[in-house]
C-alpha cells in the first residue's frame, strides 16, 4: 500500500509553504528517511524526508504552494523504479557549445568542491543545465553536500558571459546568450523583499558614504587625456572609469543588476547604465545601452551625446527607460 508524503508542521503561525525543489525525480527509488524534498517557508528552508522506502510518485510540482498536512506525493514500497534516465543522478553532460566553454578568470583558483557529476541535480536545475547547453561538471555546487542550485548555474552563466565578452569585439553580442534569465524567488526572499519595501516606506532612509582612493585613476587620466582627445575626439572623463567598474562589478554579482517581477528575479545579462545628467529643467537619467560592450571612448561619446540631447530638450522617453543600474554624476 502506498505511503503518503505529507507536509509536516514546521512551526507556529506557519500554515503553508512552497515546494522549493524535489531532490529525487518522479519514479526514483528512495530510502526511508532520505531527503526527497525542500520546503520553503517564511522562516526557513527545510528538507522533508521519505516516510518509507520504495518508489517515489510526485503529485505537487516545484514552486507550488502547499498547506501544512497536505499530500504532495506517495511512496510505493512494492513499486518498481523508473528507467535509469529518470534518476537525477546524472551522467556527465556532453561537451558544451564552444562559446560556453570559456572559463571565467580566477575560476581555476576557486575552492575545491565535490564534482558536480557526483551529486544529484534537481529537475529544475537539470532542465536549466540542459537548456543552456553547459557541462554540469564545470559548475561549482554550493548547496548541501555539494549540490548544484539554480543560483550556481546562473552565476556560472554570468561568469561565462563575462569571459566571452572579454574575447569578443565590442560591437558583437555573445551568441546564444539570452538577454534575461528568470529565477523564481524563494519564499524567504519574497518576504525579505516585502519587508524591506515596507521599511523603506515607513522608516527614515539613510545614506552611507565610503571613500575610494582615486589617485591611480587621476594619474592615468592626466597621463593620457591629451592623446585620448586627439585620437577619439572626446575628453577622457571619470565617468567612463565608473561605468566600466560597474559593468565588471555586476558581472561578479549578477543579482545587483537584476530586478524583481512578481515572485521572480529577472537577471539582466547586459548592462544598461543610467547616468545622471543635470539640465535646466532638473536632473535626468538617460541610459547608456549595453555598456559592458563599450570601449572607454564609446562610453564617453555616448554620455556626451545623451547629455547634449537632454540639455537641448531632444531626449526621448526611450532614452530614459530600462536602466538596470544607475550612477550619479560625481
Amino acid at each position: 500500500m502506498a505511503v503518503a508524503i505529507t507536509i509536516p508542521s514546521v512551526g507556529e503561525s506557519i500554515s503553508e509553504g512552497t515546494i522549493g525543489r524535489w531532490l529525487k525525480s518522479d519514479g526514483a527509488a528512495v530510502k526511508a528517511n532520505e531527503p526527497i524534498l525542500e520546503l520553503e517557508t517564511d522562516k526557513a528552508t527545510q528538507e522533508i524526508v521519505a516516510p518509507a522506502a520504495g518508489t517515489l510518485s510526485i503529485t505537487a510540482k516545484e514552486g507550488a504552494k502547499v498547506a501544512i498536512g497536505s499530500v504532495v506525493g506517495h511512496i510505493d514500497p512494492a513499486g518498481k523504479p523508473a528507467p535509469a534516465k529518470a534518476n537525477p543522478q546524472p551522467a556527465k553532460a556532453g561537451p558544451a557549445p564552444k562559446p560556453k566553454e570559456v572559463k571565467a578568470a580566477g575560476e581555476a583558483n576557486a575552492p575545491a568542491r565535490p564534482p558536480a557529476a557526483d551529486v544529484p541535480l534537481s529537475p529544475a536545475v537539470r532542465q536549466l543545465v540542459r537548456d543552456e547547453g553547459i557541462d554540469a561538471a564545470q559548475v561549482p555546487g554550493t548547496g548541501r553536500g555539494g549540490r548544484i542550485t539554480k543560483e550556481d548555474v546562473l552565476a556560472h552563466l554570468a561568469n561565462i558571459q563575462g569571459a566571452n565578452n572579454d574575447h569578443q569585439p565590442s560591437n558583437e553580442t555573445a551568441p546564444t546568450q539570452p538577454r534575461e534569465t528568470r529565477q523564481r524567488m524563494t519564499t524567504i526572499r519574497q518576504r525579505i523583499g516585502e519587508r524591506l519595501l515596507a521599511a523603506q516606506q515607513n522608516a527614515a532612509i539613510l545614506t552611507t558614504f565610503n571613500e575610494a582612493d582615486m589617485s591611480a585613476v587621476m594619474a592615468l587620466r592626466t597621463k593620457y587625456k591629451e592623446a585620448f582627445q586627439k585620437k577619439h575626439g572626446v575628453g577622457l572623463g571619470f565617468m567612463s572609469f565608473f561605468v566600466k567598474a560597474v559593468t565588471e562589478a555586476v558581472k561578479a554579482f549578477p543579482s545587483v543588476n537584476a530586478r524583481i517581477d512578481g515572485n521572480e528575479i529577472v537577471y539582466h545579462n547586459y548592462c544598461d547604465i543610467g547616468v545622471a545628467v543635470s539640465t535646466e529643467k532638473g536632473l535626468m537619467v538617460p541610459v547608456l545601452r549595453n555598456a559592458e560592450r563599450l570601449s572607454f571612448a564609446a562610453v564617453e561619446k555616448g554620455i556626451v551625446e545623451l547629455a547634449n540631447k537632454a540639455r537641448d530638450n531632444k531626449i526621448s522617453v526611450q532614452d530614459l527607460q530600462g536602466g538596470t543600474f544607475t550612477i550619479t554624476n560625481g
